[in-house]
């Protein structure tokens, strides 16, 4: 097989684990999953209710320009409906920009460690990758602006960033849009925007009518909880949009997903009630971590990244054998680091007592 040169090394996406495979290891009856960030309270009750309500063949393509949903999003967001573009999930919003304007000769400017994707995509696109160090786990944006050059073709920045948690505030993220050159792309990656509850937070909707340089990109598989369904979006003026449709696929968000998307956005206080409990939940982290005297990012997403100071490969193991997956920072780029989504009240106090446990025998051994 004549394969690209790019490919042959790169590494495939390691996914959390899976509640069945961690029973089967473990021969445990219960599994809590905190890895992958979903939401731990579902998604709103009306779902169902569109869901039970449908009578349908399946044997026709879904409508490939997804125009219920893009009316109902461009209503709920107060945007024009060529303003937007629709996705596999953002994991293919994030493959659709890096295959229009990455390629060799071009670089991509972002943030290391930050979403895995982002590099992903342009070693396949055989770009010039230039990852820019984090500074207290927050996008470094002046030495990310020392970075890009006459062949930069696009600069990614995730706010709240993946797998910090840690948010890019309106000061500096206006002062970074005005000194990137208007012929750079700047995807705003907000996956997990609607968590975020800092005063000092920027209104993308606001930026990109400002900044033609700018997409933002947003998904259901969050806040929303329809993660299986995979559907994301982009936001942009017209012109970006135009120039990324020819390498969207014909028909790649399905008709269950698009109909739950725009039923899940009529439902704003379910979202609402979830981001008040996911501040609950991240506080019952921030009190274990500052009892056990371990260092952690304060965080605007629906997880943290707690910092045990040593192989956090044997963290998960520990607490998988206790019926809980996290996930490691090993790949992630914190070695010594564990990132555990928010779950339910239970679920967090069961995690803790888990984690306790954990330094408890790790102080035994040491003695």
């Amino acid at each position: 097989m004549k394969w690209r040169e790019q490919i042959t090394d790169l590494a495939v996406y390691e996914p959390g684990r899976t509640i069945e495979a961690v029973k089967k290891q473990f021969g445990l009856d219960s599994i809590v999953k905190m890895a992958s960030n979903e939401n731990p309270f579902g998604y709103s009750p009306k779902v169902d209710e569109r869901l039970a309500s449908i009578h349908r063949s399946y044997t026709l393509y879904p409508d490939g320009y997804a125009t219920s949903l893009r009316e109902e999003a461009a209503n709920f967001l107060g945007v024009d409906e060529k303003q937007l573009i629709f996705t596999n999930g953002t994991d293919e919003l994030i493959q659709i920009i890096s295959r229009a304007l990455l390629e060799p000769g071009k670089n991509t400017v972002m943030a290391v460690p930050t979403f895995s994707q982002y590099r992903h995509n342009a070693v396949i696109e055989g770009a010039e990758i230039r990852e820019v160090p984090l500074r207290d786990g927050k996008h470094d944006l002046d030495g990310m602006l020392a970075q890009i050059d006459e062949n930069t073709a696009v600069v990614w920045v995730c706010s709240p960033n993946n797998p910090t948690g840690t948010y890019t505030s309106e000061k500096e993220i206006t002062a970074f849009l005005d000194q990137v050159p208007e012929e750079v792309l700047v995807v705003l990656d907000e996956a997990y925007g609607d968590y975020v509850v800092a005063a000092d937070y920027y209104d993308a909707l606001e930026l990109y009518r400002k900044y033609s340089n700018l997409i933002v990109t947003r998904t259901f598989s969050k806040i929303y909880g329809l993660a299986s369904f995979r559907v994301g979006y982009g936001i942009a003026n017209e012109a970006i949009i135009r120039g990324l449709e020819p390498v969207r696929p014909p028909f790649n968000t399905n008709v269950l997903g698009q109909m739950v998307a725009a039923e899940a956005l009529r439902d704003q206080e379910f979202v609402r009630k979830c981001r008040k409990k996911n501040r609950r939940g991240l506080q019952q982290f921030y009190d274990f971590c500052n009892r056990a005297g371990l260092g952690y990012y304060p965080s605007q997403a629906n997880f943290i990244l707690i910092h045990f100071h040593c192989d956090a490969d044997r963290v998960c193991q520990f607490l998988m054998k206790k019926g809980f997956i996290v996930r490691s920072g090993r790949p992630l780029g914190f070695p010594e680091s564990i990132r555990v989504t928010v779950g339910s009240e239970e679920q967090n106090k069961g995690v803790i007592h888990a984690m306790e446990t954990f330094l408890e025998t790790t102080a035994k051994i040491n003695r």
